[in-house]
């Protein structure tokens, strides 16, 4: 009878399980960054092997990163076509808009009563940075300074469920925002309104804070009918008048 080869390991079940948890989180963490940083865009279609390939793992994780991906409202996987990266319509984006609008205001009045002083000087930061990215005119930079600046005030409140349900909004929202970000002439007014939130975060005035976040979301949203109003061709436009 043969001994066993002792020198061979047999990864324990529980073990590779939490390697592929861990390559599939890698997986869904980058085709997230790439779809938020633009690299790919709404309604690009996603392939395994593709992706497999850029990223250097096996298509197993790929597959539940896209799983991932789709709970968390990113990408939709249609039957016997593959996998799209989404292309939020005005409809739903405009229904996140009022959602968002509410969370901020809420976020506004705590921030105003508990930000520290680090918190004040990180967010001060991130905003001076949105100034740089304003004047020159970089829409790309300019947008992820402020899902940055965003994450890191709902972060602040310390209210781990206001922060999950509202990044995953902000997230599906950040597809259809990147097409007005890029409008170069809206980046100075915005970058003027998120000084007007930090200024009153740090005067303490809870209601002035709550209703600067939320009259900035809702200027953002009136901003978006108009940019998307602006984008449909005279005969449509005409149409909706009708």
């Amino acid at each position: 009878m043969s001994t066993p080869d002792r020198s061979i390991v047999v990864p324990h079940p529980t073990i590779a399980l939490l390697r592929s948890a861990s390559l599939s989180t890698a997986a869904q963490h980058e085709i997230e960054r790439m779809i938020l940083e633009g690299e790919i865009g709404p309604g690009s279609k996603l392939t395994e092997a593709w992706l497999s390939e850029r990223l250097g793992v096996s298509r197993g994780p790929i597959r539940e990163a896209f799983r991932m991906l789709e709970e968390a409202g990113l990408v939709r996987q249609e039957k016997n076509r593959g996998v799209f990266v989404r292309d939020i319509p005005l409809d739903e984006a405009l229904e996140i808009y009022d959602l968002r609008a509410a969370m901020d205001e809420l976020v506004g009045r705590r921030l105003a009563e508990t930000i520290t002083p680090e918190q004040m000087k990180a967010a001060r930061g991130i905003v001076e940075r949105m100034d740089v990215a304003a004047r020159a005119g970089n829409g790309d930079e300019y947008h992820l300074l402020n899902l940055e600046f965003h994450d890191a005030l709902v972060g602040f409140t310390g209210n781990r469920k206001l922060a999950g349900v509202y990044r995953k909004l902000v997230k599906e929202l950040a597809l259809f925002r990147r097409r007005n970000l890029r409008d170069q002439e809206l980046l100075p007014h915005s970058a003027a309104e998120h000084r007007a939130i930090l200024k009153a975060i740090g005067a303490g005035d809870a209601e002035q804070a709550g209703r600067a976040m939320f009259n900035h979301v809702m200027e953002s949203k009136v901003r978006a009918m108009k940019g998307e109003s602006a984008r449909l061709p005279a005969r449509a436009r005409a149409g909706r008048k009708g």
